[in-house]
């Protein structure tokens, strides 16, 4: 299992940055009005874009730390889903487009 308190300080974090709401359980751990953010661990980052199915605006995964991000820059690399690092910084954005645009 992986560590909940840095998965829930980074979700925090990266909420109180974008004036959001952090939101535990099923879907996206924050979701903006043009975002859907998924905060994941390295052991979990598959599973992010599980969660990111269905969102029709810019997706992302959140590394909780520098492993996650290095981790996260590969399950995501030829995707539309961007990655994040553990302050909410875009270190590669996403292409998903809203719906109808």
């Amino acid at each position: 299992m992986y560590d909940s308190s840095s998965h829930d300080a980074t979700a925090r974090r990266i909420a109180r940055r974008l004036n959001a709401e952090y939101t535990e359980g099923k879907g996206a751990d924050i979701v903006t009005e043009g975002a859907a953010i998924e905060v994941e661990p390295p052991e979990t980052i598959r599973d992010a874009m599980r969660q990111l199915r269905g969102y029709r605006k810019g997706v992302y995964i959140a590394g909780t730390n520098r492993e996650a991000l290095k981790k996260a820059l590969e399950v995501t690399a030829g995707t539309t889903v961007g990655v994040m690092n553990n302050s909410g910084d875009i270190v590669k954005g996403s292409t998903r487009k809203r719906k109808g645009k």
